[in-house]
């Protein structure tokens, strides 16, 4: 499966009809992983007329008044086209925001996910194929100031649930020597902020 995965920084060549025809018209799923405009990402997914799931970053509250087209994953499983998604939204609590969490309110929705993730994991080997998130996981590719430090329930997520890829944004990567590719265990984390296109294929069960 063919999907555009867009975080954070919206993109002119992206705001081009013309240019999301001709460059993308085999898309078959577009992921957002949060700070994008509503306005934004409905254009994208009309023009290319395919579905989108989402989770918002710690810049949406406007989602409460103006929610994008498309499925909210946030601490929720979903099944497209023979791949699984979870999402878990949000930055870590650095100003008290609506969609800012501490560690004990992640790893809560973490351990929440676990009925349905853990046996999927021991029949499968992964209990989801891809995880979305916002915020990075504690020391892969997350910042020291607090407003960007990662989770470290994202790590406890990956070894517990062994999902095939985790897709994240938040922390910027202007500078090209910036690492946004790193395999943890089982796991191939990528920040795709601001825009990647990724084939992921189901594994066969």
């Amino acid at each position: 499966m063919k999907i555009l995965v867009v975080s954070d920084t919206v993109m002119p060549q992206l705001e081009s009809a013309v240019n999301l025809r001709r460059r993308y018209n085999d898309v078959q799923l577009v992921v957002s992983c949060g700070d994008m405009p509503s306005a934004y990402l409905e254009f994208i997914v009309t023009v290319l007329n395919v579905p989108m799931f989402y989770v918002r970053g710690n810049h949406d509250e406007h989602y409460e008044r103006k929610p994008p087209g498309g499925e909210n994953l946030h601490r929720r499983i979903v099944t497209y086209q023979g791949l699984t998604f979870a999402g878990i939204e949000g930055s870590m609590n650095y100003n008290q925001g609506d969609i800012q969490y501490t560690e004990g309110e992640v790893l809560r929705m973490v351990l929440g996910m676990g009925l349905r993730l853990y046996p999927r994991r021991r029949r499968y080997g992964h209990g989801v194929d891809v995880l979305v998130t916002h915020s990075p996981a504690a020391g892969i590719h997350d910042r020291p100031d607090v407003a960007h430090k990662g989770f470290k329930s994202l790590l406890r997520f990956m070894d517990w649930y062994h999902p095939r890829y985790m897709l994240h944004g938040h922390t910027h990567t202007w500078d090209r020597r910036d690492v946004v590719e790193t395999k943890y265990r089982d796991t191939c984390v990528m920040n795709i902020n601001p825009f990647r296109l990724l084939e992921i294929e189901p594994l066969s069960s």
